[in-house]
Formats: structure tokens, sequence, C-alpha cells
């Protein structure tokens, strides 16, 4: 019956050490020290970095042609079919009457496609095709990835 005391005693005490190890080492293991993070790149992207923000400012004084990313818009299809020098007539039709807007020919097995502008909004591409209704036929409005208007560059 002594043994068995002693036994019990021994595992209280083991009790309570695994209670004050469950309990306090959590805490412990969180207090850390504070280190210090070193950064290390290339001095170019402080340069990059500085001249994305004087086209943003550009941007915001109400130069919107001097800061634009690459997005979502509208673009007019202006021609849709089979033959490539049909296409690329409308293309030299339209360069002719727009030469400073973009136009861009895609060819998906049978057809070539001829599409005009790279345009923010549905308006904007509305507007366009309103223009070219009577000189052009089956003019439609496709949504699409667009590319950021061109930009006159200075020597930076």
């Amino acid at each position: 019956m002594k043994n068995a005391s002693v036994y019990k005693a021994i595992f209280s005490n083991i009790g309570g050490c695994v209670f004050f190890i469950a309990i306090f080492a959590p805490a412990i293991a969180c207090a850390q020290t504070r280190g210090t993070v070193e950064v290390v790149k290339d001095a170019r992207i402080d340069t990059l970095a500085a001249h994305r923000s004087r086209l943003r400012a550009a941007g915001a004084t109400g130069n919107a042609a001097a800061y634009s990313t690459s997005g979502y818009g509208y673009r007019v299809q202006i021609y849709n079919g089979s033959s490539r020098k049909e296409a690329y007539d409308a293309q030299a039709r339209f360069n002719q009457q727009y030469g400073d807007m973009r136009t861009y020919i895609s060819y998906s097995e049978p057809d070539y496609k001829v599409r005009a502008g790279d345009f923010r909004t549905r308006l904007e591409a509305e507007r366009l095709m309103q223009e070219l209704r009577g000189k052009f036929t089956g003019l439609f409005i496709i949504a699409g990835k667009i590319n950021p208007p061109k930009t006159t560059t200075g020597n930076d």
C-alpha cells in the first residue's frame, strides 16, 4: 500500500509539471526579440517607381493620355469575311479616314476580322460605329482586352 501512495504522489507531481509546461511554455515561446530585415533591390526599381508616380500625377492634372494601363474595353469590328484581300482593303479604307486610330486584323479559320479602336467605354465605341454606318457593313461592338493609348515620351 505504501508503494501506491508513493506512485500517486509522483504522478501528481508529473501532472503538475505537465500542466505548468502546457500553460507557460507557449507564452515563453512567443516572447521573441525583434529582429531587423535587410532589403536588397536594384536601384532601377526606385527610378521606375518615381517615373510611374510622375505619369500618374500628369494623368491627375488633366492629361489622361499620359498615364494608362492595359485593360478591358471595346473595339468596333468593321469587317468579317473569308477574303484576305477584302480584309486588308477594309483596313486601308478605314486608315485613310482615321489614320490615328489603331486597327487589328485577326484570322480565325475561315474568317478574317478587322477591328478598330481601343475604347474604354461602350459609348465611345458606339460613337465611332455611328460615324461608320454608311461606309462599312456588318458593324459590331466587340468587348475584350484593349491596348493602352499611345503616349508621347520625352527624353527622361
